[in-house]
């Protein structure tokens, strides 16, 4: 969809809004009160003095960091635990009674250790710094009615942001114009599907996670273009909620009369057993200590080198001398030793530890809630299965690399000259109506990888057609393109219209044989498979001819749509109409006009099948963390159906009591359940699918509540 729309009625914001009542206004408004309440123009954007105004008002578009301690405070911080403050009264107690050496030693025991575990987590600290300023991103705006670049933090709210595939949203947004706009929503939703976007109102209770008309910081375009008026930067934006949001839930208080903070809260479990035992160590030493004092005043014992030294002295300096004995030095330089030396083989591993007790936590996880896209699965959308001329068909490879693989018949029986006809002219439309591309680049480390570029749906079908020599990059002289509708929401089908430079009836070398004289074009579509099997009336059948598209053939490409999909599969049909000339004045007519010329009598070809594979190990991974007892749950943002299947399919799900559930169940009104509720759901489920961020952090805390030590892995902030 595209062009400029206006929203429904919303009241203006008031004086002091809440947080709430803004996002309702920033979506539901009618676009012109939203620019006149946002003080700025649509055209030609803010001026460049009032941007400047207001970062100076409002600071720079960034999430607000919280201070890290200094080497110093973290030292500092080492000194507050129990057994530590124990062992500094026994140093001051050794000076007290002169014994000078046992004295020193404690007090170096207490330094190195300090120094160890203040040094490692210092170290953790500079390299996450480090890694968070190599990336200085930059966008697009309209001020004074030019597009200026500037840095991403320079961006303030009302500024008109225009984007491009692969632009990254800067900040939020409301959209103003959109052109068959798709957002990758994977780093705030955890969805692996590219959403659609457009300047439409709003839609009531939408079963997206997110509203369409609204592009959210952080979040790439994978296709089309788009532009916007900023309404939140920094911590006002969907992400900084969440980011304020978890600081909110981990805020630490201060200590020692405001000196340090105080993390006692988040203590691990070997923390915990550490602060209990030096509190035991402590009593028990003031029992003994106040025993051995009245026994020694009793019996009148004295010093036998110092007779006139009156018994009551004598017997506080041996009492003092029993509790510096009793206390263990030992234990929290052995402790910090093996965390530190767990920290440094972590490092190893490319992991880094902001905190050396997380070791031991890691150790003690009882439930891991993982995210599934990009953590359980590769991230990436492959082609596995093609259904074409009513024959099945595998795909094989690993991720993004068209030299890996092939395509085979799933019975496994050989194709003549190595591939069916069918299956060449299927991935060949397919690639001709895509605009994707694989290409390759080296990364940090210097290894070249194949990357993708453009919509995660297109790039498995080039793939694909790249394993069986279609290259894109050739078939422009081929088939040189003349016209393309791009895929929307509401036609759920792409249309391309390309030239037929190639003489013969084949369509594609060792394709379908299909092309008549004097057809030069021919229009390729793809889009979801109801919509392109209505508007076929021909296929390629079991023969490898053209044949008529009758209720009986159609019944069994849409059963084998239903197996696909039931295996969490994403399916796109491919068709194709070859096409004498194109009509005089084609290009300029309007989208819809376009599709409904060329989207008639089309002849059907096939299906390609796509899924987000799991990543290779995950299996193991899971049945390992089973063995250890250790329960592994799947929390994401994608649906149940294809969470479920992912699931089972690497043993998350293993049997009929593994509950999968849809987060809407935590929240059915829109507010969450009672803890008791919540607490009961949460113990036997295995999934959680359409899981915002704010469901993952209460799914946590119910894990707490109920004595589990919880890790969780992801990436992005959902």
């Amino acid at each position: 969809s595209s062009g400029s729309l206006q929203g429904t009625a919303a009241a203006p914001l008031g004086e002091d809004p809440t947080g709430e009542q803004q996002v309702e206004f920033f979506e539901k408004a009618h676009l012109d009160d939203l620019i006149n309440e946002l003080g700025t123009d649509a055209k030609d954007g803010l001026t460049s003095d009032e941007a400047a105004r207001r970062l100076e008002e409002d600071g720079p578009n960034e999430l607000e960091k919280s201070k890290r301690p200094g080497f110093f405070v973290l030292f500092l911080l080492q000194l507050t635990n129990m057994i530590i403050v124990l062992l500094l009264i026994a140093a001051a107690a050794s000076f007290a009674v002169q014994s000078y050496l046992s004295g020193v030693a404690i007090l170096v025991i207490v330094l190195l250790n300090a120094g160890i575990a203040a040094a490692t987590e210092n170290q953790a600290g500079n390299a996450l710094e480090a890694l968070s300023k190599m990336s200085q991103p930059e966008a697009v705006v309209i001020r004074s009615g030019s597009e200026d670049v500037i840095p991403s933090s320079d961006i303030v709210k009302g500024d008109i942001v225009v984007l491009g595939v692969g632009d990254v949203i800067p900040a939020d947004i409301r959209l103003i114009e959109a052109h068959d706009l798709k957002v990758d929503e994977m780093p705030l939703t955890g969805e692996s599907d590219d959403v659609s976007k457009s300047a439409k109102p709003r839609v009531q209770d939408s079963t997206k996670l997110t509203p369409e008309n609204m592009g959210f910081s952080g979040c790439s375009v994978t296709s089309g273009s788009a532009n916007g008026v900023v309404v939140a930067t920094g911590m006002n934006t969907r992400v900084g909620k969440i980011a304020a949001l978890l600081a909110s839930t981990h805020k630490s208080g201060r200590k020692c009369f405001g000196l340090l903070p105080d993390l006692s809260a988040n203590q691990t479990p070997l923390q915990v057993s550490l602060q209990r035992l030096g509190m035991l160590i402590g009593v028990l030493a003031i029992v003994v200590c106040v025993i051995v004092f009245i026994v020694g005043v009793s019996l009148g014992t004295r010093d036998p080198n110092d007779v006139s030294m009156p018994s009551w002295v004598y017997m506080i300096l041996i009492a003092i001398t029993l509790t510096v004995a009793a206390i263990p030095e030992g234990i929290p330089l052995c402790v910090t030793i093996s965390l530190s030396t767990g920290c440094y083989d972590m490092v190893s591993r490319h992991v880094l530890v902001r905190r050396i007790s997380a070791v031991e936590t890691l150790g003690s996880a009882s439930v891991i809630c993982s995210d599934k896209t990009g953590t359980l699965t590769e991230g990436k959308m492959t082609a596995v299965k093609m259904w074409a001329g009513g024959v099945d068909y595998r795909i094989s490879g690993v991720g993004f690399d068209p030299t890996s693989g092939t395509v085979m018949r799933a019975d496994g029986s050989e194709a003549p000259d190595g591939c069916d006809p069918s299956v060449r002219s299927t991935l060949l439309v397919a690639v001709l109506c895509s605009n994707a591309r694989v290409e390759q680049e080296k990364d940090e480390s210097g290894a070249v990888r194949w990357a993708p570029n453009g919509n995660s749906s297109e790039v498995p079908l080039v793939v694909a057609g790249e394993k069986i020599g279609i290259r894109s990059e050739e078939l422009q002289q081929q088939y040189p393109r003349m016209i393309e509708v791009p895929f929307s929401s509401s036609r759920k089908m792409m249309l391309t219209i390309c030239g037929v430079s190639m003489e013969g009836s084949f369509l594609g070398f060792g394709g379908v044989q299909m092309m008549s004289p004097g057809e030069n074009a021919i229009a390729c579509v793809k889009g979801a498979p109801n919509f392109v099997i209505d508007a076929c009336s021909a296929w390629v059948g079991n023969s490898g001819s053209i044949e008529h598209f009758g209720a009986g053939a159609k019944s069994e490409a849409l059963r084998t749509i239903d197996d696909l999909s039931s295996q969490a599969l994403r399916v796109l049909a491919v068709a194709v109409r070859p096409m004498p000339e194109i009509p005089e004045g084609m290009p300029e007519w309007e989208a819809d006009a376009k599709m409904a010329h060329c989207c008639t009598d089309l002849i059907f070809l096939g299906l390609v099948a796509s899924i987000d594979k799991a990543r290779e190990g995950v299996r193991e991974s899971v049945q390992a963390a089973h063995d250890g007892n250790i329960h592994v749950m799947m929390i994401t943002g994608d649906y149940s159906k294809t969470a479920a299947a992912i699931a089972k399919n690497i043993g998350i799900l293993q049997s009929e009591e593994d509950v999968a559930l849809d987060c809407s169940v935590l929240r059915p009104d829109g507010h969450y359940i009672g803890r008791s509720e919540m607490d009961a759901l949460v113990a036997n489920a295995c999934v959680f699918a359409r899981a915002k961020p704010e469901d993952k952090l209460e799914i946590v805390q119910s894990l707490r509540r109920q004595g589990r030590v919880s890790a969780m892995t992801g990436d992005g902030v959902n």
